[in-house]
């Protein structure tokens, strides 16, 4: 009696063997293998066409070869998984709903959903691409994201929206139109790298997301490349961004970034804008062709820069404020590439230190009528005043230690051809209806 027992108990806790189950495509034919399955089948879609909506609620693999087709018929969340190590792969999601505030999307990951697997998948015309929204470490993995085209790129949704969803992993995929390639709120732990953002409104957008990384990310042609706003010790590194209109990249009210390695060139207007952002480190960034190369305010302090290189910026900085700041750590400053200097021991420091603005600057941004006087002998007196007199500078930017030699960071040829295809783009003036000075549009 005891052995038969044993072994009643052996056999109820051994898991039912996992089956292949193929599935044909047909009216509600999906919904009802989902209904079907054991936790762990594998669903096996033929190609064709499946209706959506659907929810998938127990442990199941949902997988593709490319050619089946998931469509929500415009209703609602095309694929809602509500249960756990769910994985879908190789499937074309499409026809989400169009209503913004429910976060319609090709996939909703819910609450209580975790460790779920969105890998190698083609998801076209949805309000949203992939809406992680709860679960934890999710893995978004290899897709191909194209969002919808609105007229008004306020009202398109989001390529890949995260929201409170501690180690998701967001990797290796193309996210193209809509409104941001991924938007990250109130979730910390993410992992967010390698990448293609184009034709959107911010590549990534933090907001209140914490100890996290972007890093090996391409942005080209977008309104804004990163934006790190509200987001504490994040690391941003070895990111592109190319031919982006407002800004490469921007810190605001963000503390404790490790921001290094990036490089940000091509018609932006500002490549490096800092508000109100404490003690990040800015190291070996290179900030090419912009319109300002650093636009630094709103009492930012304890920042460190070292080892980047401004080259070709129209106005290297633009630093509002009276503090002097001093940008150069351990006998290490930047290279600057309007900075004319020797190196006469060969150390590969410049034997000049460099300062970017002076008086007539400060006057400049906060009167700019007064650019009708920048050709006259006064205002050359007074800038022959300050570098003859260098006691009499307002406070500023200091750089003692200038690097002779900028940092290099290599494009590959693929990507520069992505480049050079967006270049002038924003000298048209089709900038949609953004307003990237407006907390309110973020």
């Amino acid at each position: 009696m005891f052995a038969r027992l044993i072994t009643l108990l052996v056999l109820l806790s051994t898991p039912i063997s996992a089956a292949d189950v193929h599935v044909q495509p047909g009216k509600g034919t999906l919904a009802a293998a989902i209904a079907g399955a054991a936790p762990g089948d594998v669903l096996i879609l033929s190609g064709g066409a499946y209706l959506g909506p659907v929810t998938i609620d127990r442990t199941l693999t949902l997988q593709g070869d490319g050619t089946a087709t998931i469509d929500g018929q415009g209703q609602g969340t095309v694929i809602t998984v509500t249960g756990d190590d769910v994985v879908l792969t190789g499937l074309h999601m499409t026809g989400s709903g169009g209503v913004n505030a429910d976060i319609d999307s090709a996939v909703k990951i819910v609450k209580g959903a975790d460790r779920t697997r969105v890998e190698g998948n083609l998801l076209t015309d949805n309000m949203h691409g992939v809406d992680v929204h709860g679960g934890l470490d999710t893995r978004v993995v290899d897709n191909v994201i194209e969002g919808r085209k609105n007229p008004r790129m306020n009202e398109r949704g989001n390529g890949i929206y995260v929201w409170n969803s501690p180690g998701t992993v967001i990797e290796g995929n193309d996210v193209r139109w809509g409104r941001d390639g991924i938007f990250s709120n109130a979730s910390k732990k993410g992992t967010y790298k390698n990448n293609l953002f184009r034709d959107l409104r911010f590549a990534v957008h933090y907001m209140y997301t914490h100890d996290s990384e972007i890093s090996g990310n391409i942005s080209i042609g977008n309104h804004l490349g990163f934006a790190i706003m509200f987001s504490d010790r994040v690391v941003v590194k070895d990111n592109l961004s190319l031919g982006d209109r407002e800004h490469g990249l921007m810190l605001n009210f963000a503390n404790n970034a490790d921001v290094a390695g990036n490089l940000v060139r091509g018609g932006t207007k500002k490549c490096l804008f800092i508000y109100n952002a404490h003690k990040n480190l800015i190291a070996n960034n290179r900030f090419e062709g912009c319109g300002i190369g650093i636009h630094f305010t709103a009492g930012s302090e304890r920042n460190m820069l070292t080892g980047n290189a401004f080259i070709a910026n129209q106005e290297q900085v633009k630093y509002v404020g009276t503090r002097f700041m001093e940008w150069s750590f351990e006998g290490r400053g930047n290279y600057w590439s309007d900075h004319p200097a020797f190196d006469l021991n060969g150390d590969g420091i410049a034997d000049g230190v460099y300062r970017p603005n002076d008086l007539m600057d400060h006057i400049l941004w906060s009167q700019p009528a007064a650019k009708l006087l920048t050709g006259s002998p006064a205002v050359q007196l007074v800038r022959w005043s300050q570098s003859s007199f260098p006691a009499i500078l307002p406070g500023g930017v200091t750089d003692s230690h200038p690097l002779m030699q900028p940092i290099t960071i290599p494009v590959r040829a693929d990507v520069a051809a992505m480049e050079a295809a967006v270049a002038g783009r924003w000298s048209k003036g089709n900038y949609d209806d953004l307003d990237i000075d407006d907390l309110g549009t973020h």
